[in-house]
C-alpha cells in the first residue's frame, strides 16, 4: 500500500480535484510499472481520516477506494444495522428509488467483540496499601482488604497478595456470511444473540507486568528473595548479630537509613504467630515435594522454615531487621528451654535429618531435649510420691517380692524407644523396649520362674519361647537405651576423634560402642546366667548360625516339641564373631550387669540442650544468612507448589525444574565458601530471575484454572499458548526484535463451553456503566460489543450491463463489484468503501 501525502501542516489534500488529479497521475504511474499497489490520498478535514484510493487488478479493472470516519456524534441511524444497509445500498442503486420496497442480494457477514469487565481493576489500591505495610516492617490487619481477592484460597496469600495476571478475556463472536434482502432482516440480526454466531474466539489480556518486570510495583517471593541476598552480602561485615542492631557497631551510613526495624508490637506478634501454643505438628513427608530434600534447607511447616518466611516480609527484609529478629527469637527458644515447654512445629522424637539445615537439626534435637528433660522431672516426682505412698501400700498387704511381677514402674529409666515391642515381635531379633514407652500389659508373666530370678532387674518380658543356652531358663529382653542421637556436627566431631585413634579400631564399631555397652549391660541385668551367645542370638540373630538346618525334614521340629537331652541347641557363632579379639565379646566382657536405670544416659538432655542454645546464640551472621536462603528458597517452592492449578502439564514439569535448579544453585552454600561481593553473590540473584519467571507463570496457571473450573481443555489450550509465550521471553531482554512484544494467540470456544465463557461476562453495575448512550443490539448479558465490524457486499458477473467486457474471448466471472467495510461503536464509526469497474 501507498499513501501520498503533502508536505504540508495538515497532511492532507483539501481540494477535491486536486486530489483526484494527483490519485491519476499515481495510478498511471503505477500501471506503467504494472505495480499492483494500491494508492492512497489523505483528503478532507485531517480529524476525518479520510482517504481516496485506487488500484490497477492487471485486467481491465480498476479498484476504487472510500474511506472516512465519525468520531463522535454519530448519526442513530448508522448506529443500526438497518441503517448501515441503506447506508451501503445508497451507493449503486438509484435516489429516487424507495429502499425499503426493492429487493437487494446483499451478502453480509458480522464480528462482533465483546470485552469483560476488570477482574482486578481495585487491586492497584490494594497494592500499594500492601507496599506501605511492607515498607513500614508491618503486617496488614485484618479489615485492611475490603474485598476478597482473587487468590484468597491460594497458598502464598498468607503472605502477600498477587496482581491477577489475567485482566480480562476478550470474545470475538463471528457470524458466517448469508445472504440479506431487506432490511427487516438486519433489524432482526440486530436483536440476535451471540450465543448464535457461528464461531466463538476467545482472547485473554495479560497483566504487563507479566512481561516486563520494570513496569509496577510486584512484590512476591522472589522480590523478597532479593533483598534477603542483599542482607547475606551485609552479613560478611560483622562477626555476631549484635553487632547490626548496636547503634555503635551497625555499619555504614547507608545501612542505617535504609535499614528499617519494625516497632515492638510487630516483633510481639510475629513471635506469637510462630510460638503460638497449640500448633499441631504437621507431617513433614506429605507436604515436601519428591526433590526438595536435596536443598538443604528446613521443611515449610518447621519453626526454622517460618522463622525464614516470616523475615522475608518482617520490614524491608534488611540485615538489621533480620538481626532483632533471630535475637528475639533465640530468647524465646530459650524460654521455652528453661521453662520445659515443648518447643512448636518440631517433632519430639524420631531421629535427626541430616539432609536438613544444621539450625533445623539442632532445633529438633532441642525439642527432643526439652522432652527429655520433662520425661526425667516426672519420674522424679513418681519417684517422690512412690516414698510418701510406701506406708499405705504395706497396709494393703501388696506382695511387693512376687517374682511374677517383671519390673516395677517406679524404677527411673533414662532409655526409650519410639514405640513398644511386643514379644513375639522380638523372637530371633534384636528389638528392644523402652522403659518410658513401657504398658502394664506388655509385661510377660512367667510361670517357670526359680528363686534366681529374683535378681533378675530391667526386664520387659520373655522373648517369646527363646531360652537360655547354659541355664535353659526363658530369655527377657531388657529396656535399653535409644541411640544418642547426633547432628551434623557432631557427627563430624565425632568422625574427627575417631580418626584420631588411628586403624586399631573398627570404625563402625567405635561409633557404637557406648550403644552396644548399654544394650549389653542392660542384657546381662535381665539375663543373670546369659552368655555371649545368647547376646548374639538376640540382638544380631545373623550372626548365629543354626546347626539344626542340615538335618533332614523328619527330624526337624519345634523348640517346644524338642526334650530336655536335646538341649542346648546345635549352633555356634559367625566367623566375625568367633575371630579372636572380637570388639563385642571384648565390650560383653567389660560390661556390668546394669539395668537402664543405673546406666549413665547416652543423651545427656541438660548437656545437649545448653550447648544447642550456645550455638543458637553466638551463631555468625554469614552463616546464619546462608542457611536462611537455602531455608526461604526452599519453604517458598514448597509453598507454591501447593497451588492448584489443574492438569497443566508444562507447569508441573516447570515446578520440578525449579526445584532441581535451586538444588544445584544453593549447593554451593554448604561449602562456606562465600564473600561479601563474589560472583556466588550474583549467581543467586541470577537464581532470583528463574524463581520470579516461575512465580508468574504459576499466578497465570493458578488464574486460568480458577476461572475455568467447568471448562478445563480451554483453560489447558490458553496457558499452553502463553507458556509458548513466556518461554521465548525468560532470559531475554524486552528490547530483543525478535521477540514477541505483545501476546495475541485466540482460542475457539466449542459449544459445550459457551456458557462457561459467556458467566465470565457478568451484569454491569450502575457505577461500572461507563456509556450513556443508545444500545447498538447484540448484547451479551447486558455487554454490548465494543468493537462492531460489518461487510456488505454485492456480486455480479462480467457480463452483465455496465461492466460488460468489449473481449469476447474473456472468461465470464463473478467479481465483488462493491464492498463496505464498516468497523466501530456508538462513539465512532469508520467506513471504507471499494468499487470494482472498467471504466
Amino acid at each position: 500500500m501507498m499513501v501520498i501525502a503533502p508536505q504540508s501542516a495538515s497532511g492532507v489534500v483539501l481540494d477535491t480535484p486536486e486530489a483526484s488529479k494527483l490519485l491519476s497521475a499515481v495510478a498511471i504511474a503505477l500501471s506503467n510499472c504494472s505495480s499492483l499497489w494500491p494508492a492512497f490520498v489523505p483528503v478532507h478535514d485531517p480529524s476525518r481520516k479520510a482517504y481516496i484510493g485506487i488500484q490497477n487488478m492487471g485486467t481491465i479493472f480498476t479498484r476504487r477506494f472510500e474511506a472516512d470516519y465519525i468520531g463522535s456524534q454519530v448519526p442513530v441511524k448508522l448506529m443500526h444495522l438497518e441503517g448501515l444497509y441503506e447506508l451501503f445500498i445508497s451507493k449503486f442503486a438509484y435516489s429516487t428509488l424507495d429502499l425499503s420496497m426493492h429487493l437487494f442480494k446483499v451478502h453480509f457477514k458480522m464480528k462482533l467483540t465483546f470485552q469483560t469487565l476488570p477482574f482486578d481493576d481495585d487491586n492497584d489500591d490494594v497494592e500499594g496499601v500492601d507496599a506501605d505495610i511492607a515498607q513500614a516492617g508491618g503486617y496488614p490487619d485484618a479489615d485492611t482488604h475490603h474485598k476478597t481477592q482473587w487468590d484468597d484460597d491460594c497458598p502464598w496469600s498468607e503472605w502477600y497478595s498477587a496482581e491477577d495476571p489475567v485482566k480480562g478475556f476478550e470474545l470475538v463472536a463471528t457470524w458466517s456470511e448469508k445472504m440479506v434482502e431487506s432490511s427487516l432482516e438486519m433489524a432482526e440480526l440486530e436483536n440476535a444473540s451471540p450465543h448464535e454466531a457461528e464461531k466463538w474466539m476467545l482472547y485473554p489480556k495479560f497483566s504487563p507486568n507479566l512481561s516486563d518486570g520494570s513496569r509496577g510495583n510486584r512484590v512476591g517471593f522472589a522480590s523478597q528473595l532479593r533483598l534477603l541476598i542483599d542482607a547475606l552480602d551485609m552479613s560478611f561485615h560483622a562477626q555476631f548479630m549484635e553487632d547490626f542492631v548496636s547503634v555503635e557497631n551497625s555499619g555504614s551510613d547507608n545501612l542505617k537509613s535504609s535499614a528499617v526495624i519494625p516497632p515492638p508490637t510487630v516483633i510481639d506478634r510475629l513471635l506469637k504467630e510462630l510460638f503460638h501454643e497449640g500448633v499441631q505438628l504437621p507431617d513433614f513427608s506429605n507436604s515436601e515435594h519428591k526433590t526438595s530434600r536435596a536443598i538443604k534447607g528446613a521443611p515449610r511447616e518447621s519453626l526454622f522454615a517460618q522463622f525464614c518466611l516470616h523475615s522475608l516480609w518482617f520490614g524491608n527484609c534488611n540485615i538489621r531487621a533480620i538481626a532483632v529478629l533471630w535475637i528475639e527469637f533465640v530468647r524465646e527458644v530459650r524460654w521455652c528451654w528453661e521453662e520445659s515447654q515443648p518447643l512448636p512445629r518440631m517433632p519430639v522424637n524420631g531421629s535427626i535429618d541430616l539432609s536438613t539445615c544444621l539450625i533445623h537439626q539442632k532445633l529438633h534435637m532441642l525439642a527432643i531435649c526439652i522432652e527429655r528433660k520433662c520425661q526425667l522431672n516426672e519420674d522424679f516426682q513418681d519417684c517422690i510420691g512412690s516414698n510418701d505412698q510406701s506406708s499405705s501400700l504395706e497396709d494393703d498387704d501388696v506382695d511387693m517380692e512376687d517374682p511374677s511381677i517383671l519390673g516395677t514402674p517406679s524404677e527411673d529409666f533414662t532409655g526409650k524407644r519410639d514405640s513398644p515391642v511386643t514379644p513375639d515381635d522380638l523372637r530371633g531379633s534384636g528389638s528392644t523396649v523402652s522403659r518410658f514407652n513401657f504398658k502394664p500389659e506388655d509385661i510377660i508373666v512367667a510361670t517357670d520362674l526359680k528363686p534366681l530370678d529374683s535378681t533378675r532387674r530391667g526386664s520387659a518380658g520373655t522373648v517369646g519361647t527363646m531360652k537360655l543356652l547354659k541355664s535353659y531358663q526363658s530369655m527377657h529382653k531388657p529396656f535399653t537405651q535409644d541411640a544418642p542421637l547426633m547432628t551434623e556436627d557432631m557427627h563430624e566431631e565425632r568422625l574427627q576423634a575417631v580418626e584420631a585413634f588411628g586403624d586399631s579400631f573398627n570404625f563402625s564399631a567405635q561409633l557404637e560402642r557406648e550403644v552396644l555397652s548399654s544394650d549389653m549391660s542392660a542384657f546381662k541385668a535381665a539375663n543373670p546366667d546369659a552368655v555371649f551367645e545368647d547376646f548374639i542370638r538376640w540382638h544380631s540373630p545373623g550372626d548365629w548360625e543354626n546347626d539344626d538346618m542340615e538335618e533332614t525334614g523328619s527330624s526337624k521340629g519345634s523348640s517346644t516339641d524338642r526334650p530336655k537331652d536335646n538341649w542346648p541347641p546345635r549352633g555356634h557363632l559367625s566367623k566375625r564373631m568367633s575371630e579372636n579379639g572380637n570388639m563385642w565379646r571384648k565390650i560383653w566382657n567389660d560390661a556390668s550387669a546394669l539395668p537402664v536405670s543405673e546406666q549413665k544416659p547416652l543423651l545427656d538432655p541438660n548437656r545437649e540442650g545448653e550447648k544447642i542454645l550456645h550455638y543458637l546464640e553466638t551463631q555468625r551472621p554469614h552463616q546464619l544468612l546462608e542457611q536462611m536462603i537455602c531455608t526461604a528458597f526452599r519453604a517458598s517452592a514448597e509453598t507454591l507448589n501447593k497451588t492448584s492449578y489443574g492438569g497443566f502439564k508444562q507447569m508441573a514439569t516447570k515446578m520440578d525444574q525449579l526445584f532441581i535448579t535451586l538444588a544445584s544453585g544453593l549447593k554451593r552454600l554448604r561449602v562456606n565458601s562465600l564473600s561479601a561481593g563474589s560472583e556466588s553473590i550474583e549467581d543467586l540473584r541470577r537464581l532470583c530471575g528463574v524463581f520470579e519467571h516461575v512465580e508468574k507463570l504459576l499466578t497465570v496457571a493458578a488464574s486460568l484454572h480458577r476461572k475455568f473450573l467447568q471448562a478445563p481443555r480451554l483453560s489447558e489450550a490458553i496457558f499452553s499458548d502463553y507458556f509458548s509465550f513466556y518461554l521465548q521471553r525468560m532470559g531475554t531482554r524486552s528490547k530483543d526484535d525478535n521477540v514477541q512484544k505483545e501476546f495475541d494467540k485466540k482460542q475457539q470456544v466449542r459449544f459445550h463451553e459457551r456458557p462457561v465463557v459467556s458467566n465470565m461476562f457478568t451484569p454491569p453495575t450502575a457505577n461500572q456503566s461507563w456509556r450513556k448512550v443508545l444500545s447498538m443490539g447484540n448484547l451479551l448479558n447486558g455487554h454490548e460489543p465494543v468493537v462492531r465490524e460489518i461487510i456488505f457486499s454485492m456480486r455480479d458477473s462480467v457480463s452483465g450491463n455496465h461492466y460488460a467486457s468489449r473481449t469476447p474471448n474473456v472468461h465470464q466471472q463473478e467479481i465483488e463489484t462493491y464492498r463496505m467495510y464498516i468497523c466501530g461503536t456508538s462513539n465512532d464509526l469508520r467506513v471504507a468503501l471499494s468499487i470494482t469497474s472498467c471504466d
